[in-house]
């Protein structure tokens, strides 16, 4: 098949190499000029594990191009796919600027039948006006095809899942766009689920605000073993022996970030509101993830009460590890409360470059993680890099000022790093 993908952020640039890996040729479209050259020149612009070297080797065997042109490359493709960003407006609401003009310049530049899949994660009720929008700004008359085919991608490990999906869903009307996705996807031995374009928005929404949920709820009963005294690493494991409960996303810390959990909970909650049906659990589910860096904070200053003066390590800048995304990554509110607090922070992540405004604000950043917690007064960890977990603790022990290790990630084996003499904190009691 030809195949277009509207949209190189990491969810267009993935599938798009992984559909030519699976022996298709495909086009990346995208109107950012920056992107595109990077992309042309074989440099990937963001941090993918795996993904770099598979997308060498798509463009040399010829299978995978990329452009600016939409004219041309709308022109010469029949499948379609939409995968630009749906950004949070400060209302909470899904941005749906990019999808409109993805939806336009089809249809400005569609000179026949077309099948395009919406691919972006949109609010519901958004693939029947993209149909639309494409139909209002067209001067060619054929059909178009629409389809909902929601990703679900974690960064991180976004190359493997879109090699091995744990599902396929196709929400569509029509049974050409149907047929073709089907097609698509037959090489994958995962389960397909076909329904309508509604139910197939709903379900990306409902899965992201269900994991979001898991994560909040962890983090409720880990400040009740804070309390009480009790492992919230126990607690956790046991329940997730459960078979209808599972122990993925039960693990307690300082919450989820992101570019998808924190921007779908609001959309979800939000077109709840609008419809007069609100889901008081997630508006609950999100008031959670707010405030936990702020608890986590007033347990470090159970220790320091002034932080005025201390220096601080922070170690680990993306909202997760394998990543270089930093969207509403738990590590910059950290941050941001300390400074308030006079604190000097030294930043160290594997791949992130801080930005000039934490820079200008006093941050440093440090690439080798030894030299950050130098004569440091507390070490916190705010994302779990396997590097914090190789890293010879017993040599950081001997370089601090104070051994006091707050882990907001829960990552470190507790007894070891008080058998090091390690003044060693995590979330839910340790």
């Amino acid at each position: 098949m030809k195949i277009l993908i509207i949209g190189m952020g990491y969810v267009g640039t993935t599938t798009g190499v992984v559909f030519a890996k699976q022996g298709h040729e495909v086009t990346g479209l995208d109107i950012d000029e920056s992107k595109i050259t990077s992309l042309r020149k074989g440099k990937l612009y963001f941090h993918e594990p795996g993904l770099q070297e598979m997308l060498l080797d798509q463009m040399k065997n010829g299978r995978l191009q990329f452009t600016s042109d939409p004219n041309s490359a709308i022109e010469n493709h029949d499948l379609l796919f939409i995968t630009v960003g749906t950004p949070s407006l400060n209302n909470g609401k899904a941005d749906l600027t990019y999808v409109k003009s993805a939806a336009e310049m089809i249809g400005r530049y569609k000179n026949n039948e077309k099948v395009v899949i919406v691919k972006s994660t949109v609010p519901i009720g958004t693939t029947d006006k993209v149909e639309q929008w494409i139909h209002q700004s067209a001067n060619d008359p054929s059909a178009i095809h629409a389809a909902m085919n929601p990703e679900f991608l974690r960064e991180g490990s976004a190359l493997y899942d879109a090699l091995h999906p744990s599902r396929i869903v196709i929400g569509s009307q029509s049974s050409a766009a149907v047929s073709e996705l089907k097609k698509l996807y037959s090489p994958f031995s995962c389960p397909l689920l076909v329904t309508s374009t509604k139910a197939a928005e709903m379900i990306k929404y409902a899965s992201n605000a269900f994991l979001a949920t898991k994560i909040s709820f962890i983090n409720e009963v880990a400040k009740l073993c804070d309390q009480v005294g009790v492992q919230v690493t126990d607690v956790a494991k046991g329940m997730g022996m459960d078979e209808r409960i599972g122990p993925a996303f039960l693990q307690a810390g300082l919450g989820y970030g992101g570019s998808c959990f924190p921007k779908d909970v609001k959309e979800f909650t939000e077109t709840a509101q609008s419809l007069g049906v609100p889901l008081t659990i997630l508006e609950d589910v999100e008031k959670v993830n707010q405030l936990q860096s702020h608890y986590f904070i007033n347990r470090v200053k159970e220790v320091y009460p002034s932080l005025k003066g201390k220096k601080v390590t922070v170690l680990g800048l993306s909202f997760k590890p394998h990543t270089d995304d930093i969207r509403e990554s738990v590590a910059y509110p950290v941050m941001d409360q300390l400074l308030k607090e006079e604190a000097s922070i030294i930043a160290h992540d594997p791949v992130v470059n801080l930005s000039t405004e934490w820079l200008k604000r006093g941050v440093t950043q440090c690439w080798d993680p030894y030299v950050a917690v130098k004569n440091s007064d507390l070490i916190i960890i705010t994302t779990n890099w396997p590097h914090y977990e190789k890293m010879n603790w017993a040599r950081v022990q001997d370089l601090v000022a104070h051994p006091y290790l707050f882990d907001g990630r829960n990552m470190l084996d507790a007894e070891e790093m008080k058998n090091l003499k390690f003044k060693y904190q995590g979330i839910g009691y340790s």
